[in-house]
């Protein structure tokens, strides 16, 4: 394309534009949807487009005494003068695909150049606004270096100046979604004639999104100015998508690849309605989304006796463990001074859809004292603190928070979803809440009910507590025989909740360290339980103590060293498979699978008794239960073995949150330390807990799966860990030709939607 090419009038006064290809690539903010609405046929301002590489190669020109480039720029300038031939005065724009709050402000009233001379001297008004206008861009004299500025898409307009009233309105609600005209931040809406409602549909069809529209208003008739995208709140961008559909603007595809799956979350959650310019006092990590207010408690049982009187707390603690879930429950919102989007805290947080703050730094806590310190500032039991799940921030009172507005367009939408969408999406959760508020955001089922989880409550952990410490394989059957009532009933309930769809089973997978008592209350209490003396207890506690519990005694290690606990989950699965089945038409369907597996010898072990197991008790002999064996994959060992695992299973679950951790080498609950300063510094571009390490993690699950379906072509592949939840991770994942993901309960409307725009 000649450099003449580069200044072309896009709305003239008088006919209309006629653009090529290579011209219509070169729009980009204002200049597009000034080109759009013109070529519509509306009344639009006069409006001409000039590009950085045509305006140097004018200056270049000047010094040449050459003449050709500026004859063509001095018609394109006549082309904004109508039918009546006098020039009007100008006005010249930026025109940036994002709002930059360094781009210079509109110059009004500049009058048409005398002679061609003055079109391109930039001591004269036209030429020294355009000029500015282009070295506001940041490749003036204040040029930062930044690589998203791009020469070659920077351009400038050149209008005719309107008469008339100035007016400013929305296309559509920036709350309800509603076609405009609306008002623009509170405003009222200005008095504007009946041809603005053709002009909103038109913007709206064009853009495609909520716009701020400026339009000249002259005895009685309207003028379009210019255009610019509104951010609107995530109830209202979708509202507006299905509301385009039913007009027949947009085709239930079109709506579905256009909504942002991550802002979804804002609809399933509260948000913080308004700060009241009131400053954050500290930052952590959002690890699960969501605002909340409330009262200061550092321990469970504080949160659970406000929640009884009705009141909202924030549980305020260093980390949350197994034993803070009842409190975690209880309490409105979780602030830790450790940990990160994978630890103990972020995980149930969502899982229980809780707001939750995780590794503040400036926060410590001292729960003995019933006092802690964010910063300098002191807070005891009965403070008041608001914490923003979504962005980190912690703020000292009471904020106001805006419900979370769910309609009907929400379900509209992922049902148009779940047309295109080929990879099932299930969920995480243990108990029949959780998996309740799953199916009603559209889950297929459970893909990880994490068996140890089940026993997150005072009573059980007693139990759970007297297997682990036992100290011979007498005391420890004892001790696994009480379990099995205890499960049974959890897993009964699970499935009948499922009503035949899928639920997979991970087999005990406990870090001893998270299940046993670490304060001195904790072990005078749990010694007082299982009948032992304190000594007595510590020494046990001693003696089984690991330096690396997360790389130590787990998984199906526990299988093996001890079978009981292996031959009790089995019994109370097949326990709870015979009470469901007993109750529902369905067959249940239930998955049993092995973690933390690292050779092919390890699983050959417990399939060989899960399958004595199960064919003893008759269960294999009816149609009332499907019964298949998989296991986790979550080791690189595992990874690179895949295809002599998987002639021994029905299925591959990846489990990405260990998987990142021994890959990497991380801690995952210590990586927020570190973690930030390594992406401030380029080392890391994204947090690998978050969005999964595609070059890394992600080819050893790409190879994994090759393998493994070498090896057995009907092998089932999921993906279990908190990737399954995040938009990037799950656009990677559907690349891979996984069967189905596994999420949080308040991310399966997000791997929904995100997983059918990555098919269309």
């Amino acid at each position: 394309m000649s450099l003449a090419q580069e200044m072309f009038a896009i709305a003239p006064a008088m006919g209309k534009a006629n653009l090529s290809a290579s011209q219509l690539k070169l729009l980009s903010g204002k200049a597009r949807w000034i080109y759009r609405v013109g070529e519509a046929g509306f009344p639009t301002i006069p409006t001409i487009v000039l590009t950085r590489a045509a305006w140097e190669a004018l200056q270049s020109e000047r010094t040449r005494k050459d003449v050709r480039l500026r004859t063509h720029w001095v018609a394109c300038l006549f082309k904004l003068v109508d039918k009546d031939g006098a020039p009007p005065p100008l006005v010249v724009r930026t025109s940036a695909a994002k709002h930059n709050a360094g781009l210079m402000p509109a110059k009004l009233g500049i009058a048409a150049p005398a002679n061609p001379e003055d079109s391109v001297d930039p001591h004269r008004a036209l030429a020294k606004a355009i000029k500015n206008a282009f070295d506001s861009y940041g490749f003036g004299h204040g040029w930062t270096g930044r690589p998203d500025d791009d020469r070659s898409k920077q351009i400038i307009l050149v209008q005719a100046q309107t008469g008339g009233e100035i007016e400013q309105f929305l296309t559509r609600n920036g709350t309800t979604g509603a076609l405009g005209p609306a008002p623009l931040d509170g405003a009222p809406l200005p008095k504007l004639p009946e041809s603005v409602d053709a002009l909103v549909a038109l913007v709206d069809a064009k853009a495609g999104r909520h716009m701020c529209c400026a339009v000249a208003v002259q005895r009685g008739k309207l003028q379009f100015l210019s255009a610019r995208p509104f951010q609107a709140s995530a109830a209202a961008d979708l509202e507006a998508a299905v509301d385009r559909v039913k007009r027949k603007v947009w085709s239930p595809q079109n709506a579905v690849s256009r909504v942002d799956p991550a802002r979804l979350t804002q609809l399933l959650h509260p948000r913080l309605k308004s700060t009241g310019g009131a400053a954050p006092i500290a930052m952590g990590l959002g690890v699960s989304p969501g605002a909340a207010s409330g009262t200061i408690v550092f321990n469970p049982e504080d949160a659970a006796r406000l929640r009884a009187r009705g009141k909202h707390c924030i549980l305020v603690v260093n980390e949350t463990g197994p034993a803070d879930i009842e409190g975690m429950k209880a309490a409105t919102g979780i602030l830790t001074a450790r940990g990160g989007m994978s630890s103990h805290a972020g995980v149930v947080a969502r899982i229980t859809g809780k707001p939750c703050v995780a590794g503040v730094r400036t926060l410590s806590v001292d729960a003995s004292e019933m006092i802690c310190w964010i910063g300098e500032r002191e807070f005891r039991t009965g403070d008041q603190l608001t914490i923003d799940g979504s962005d980190g921030t912690v703020y000292v009172g009471t904020l106001p928070l805006a419900q979370p507005h769910i309609g009907g367009a929400i379900g509209t939408l992922l049902d148009w979803s779940d047309a295109s969408r080929k990879i099932a999406v299930r969920t995480n959760a243990e108990t029949v809440e959780s998996a309740m508020t799953a199916l009603s955001f559209g889950a297929e089922g459970i893909g990880l009910a994490r068996s140890e989880h089940m026993f997150f409550s005072p009573e059980r952990m007693v139990a759970l507590r007297r297997m682990i410490l036992s100290e011979d394989e007498d005391d420890r059957s004892q001790a696994v025989n009480g379990l099995v009532g205890y499960q049974t009933g959890d897993y009964s309930a699970l499935f009948s909740a499922m009503k035949g769809r899928p639920v997979t089973v991970r087999l005990f997978d406990p870090p001893l360290h998270e299940f046993l008592p670490r304060t001195d209350e904790d072990i005078e209490e749990t010694a007082a339980s299982l009948g032992l003396a304190v000594r007595q207890l510590r020494l046990r506690l001693e003696r089984i103590a690991e330096v690396n519990p997360m790389l130590g005694h787990r998984g199906v290690r526990l299988a093996i060293t001890y079978p009981e606990i292996l031959s009790m989950q089995m019994q109370a699965i097949i326990a709870g498979v015979r009470a469901a089945s007993e109750s529902q038409d369905e067959p249940v369907a239930v998955e049993v699978m092995v973690p933390f597996v690292s050779t092919a010898s390890e699983v050959a072990f417990v399939r060989e008794r899960m399958n004595t197991i199960a064919a003893n008790s008759g269960l294999l002999r009816t149609e009332r239960v499907k019964l298949s064996f998989g296991t986790m994959i979550e080791l690189p060992r595992a990874c690179l073995r895949a295809g002599d695992i998987a002639n021994m299973v029905d299925f591959f679950s990846f489990g990405t949150n260990d998987l990142t951790q021994t890959t990497f080498g991380i801690s995952r609950d210590d990586a927020p330390t570190f973690l930030a300063a390594y992406q401030r510094k380029g080392i890391y571009e994204r947090d690998p807990f978050v969005t999964i390490d595609e070059k890394g993690v992600g080819e050893l699950i790409a190879m994994a799966i090759e393998r493994g379906r070498a090896a057995n072509p009907r092998l089932k592949i999921g993906i279990c860990g908190e990737h399954a939840g995040d938009p990037a991770s799950l656009k990677f994942f559907s690349g891979l030709g996984v069967d189905y993901v596994s999420c949080s309960p308040y991310r399966v409307p997000v791997a929904r939607l995100t997983l059918a725009q990555a098919t269309a």
